[in-house]
């Protein structure tokens, strides 16, 4: 009986309704991943919102969504929350290499500067949509430096990964691990778009 009356009472339900709320909130807040990251299609699937993203990104940027993919896809799997693992002492994880966050591995300063110069002040790393904005503004800026074609792959991602300055010093040619992982991001782009030939189509920017 006693427990028939707590359940009843309108302090237990304000208190169940805030619950509820809280619970609703936190799921519909979780950053999404995609359900297939080898397909193009299926990233775009995902959610309408990512694939007006990618069409915003090329119309604004020039850079096709397929070399956006590949980085995304070398950078963090995809995954909204993706940070760098943890260095070991003695077997004891300790510090994190560097402040890289998100689907673009943005550092805590590239990505203050991304939102300062592009006005997109409230954007985060682990949403998507601020994402490909970032990777798009990213490659903009180096191709004012560097003049290197926004369709390819492997020179955006050296140039993403060694800034423009590098790039043009050529940084990369001291690295053999980085130009074969620049191989691989060109791979996956060249997948990606053969994907998106069956699935998306390009509004010119």
């Amino acid at each position: 009986m006693r427990i028939k009356k707590i359940l009843q009472s309108p302090l237990f339900r304000f208190y169940g309704l805030v619950i509820l709320t809280g619970l609703l909130f936190a799921c519909s807040s979780v950053p999404k991943n995609p359900r297939g990251i080898e397909n193009a299609c299926d990233i775009l699937d995902t959610d309408d919102s990512w694939r007006q993203a990618f069409d915003s990104t090329y119309r604004k940027y020039g850079v096709p969504p397929h070399v956006v993919m590949a980085i995304i896809y070398q950078e963090s799997r995809f995954v909204a929350d993706a940070r760098p693992p943890r260095q070991r002492f003695l077997g004891i994880p300790t510090t994190r290499p560097s402040t890289a966050y998100g689907y673009a591995q943005a550092l805590d300063s590239t990505w203050d500067w991304y939102r300062d110069k592009s006005g997109n002040r409230g954007a985060d790393r682990d949403n998507l949509v601020d994402a490909v904005d970032f990777i798009g503004w990213y490659i903009q800026s180096n191709y004012d430096r560097t003049n290197v074609s926004k369709w390819s792959a492997k020179d955006q991602y050296l140039a993403y990964h060694e800034g423009s300055g590098g790039y043009l010093k050529q940084s990369y040619e001291n690295k053999p691990w980085l130009l074969a992982v620049s191989d691989k991001v060109a791979r996956r782009a060249a997948t990606y778009r053969r994907q998106l030939s069956r699935c998306y189509t390009l509004t010119p920017p």
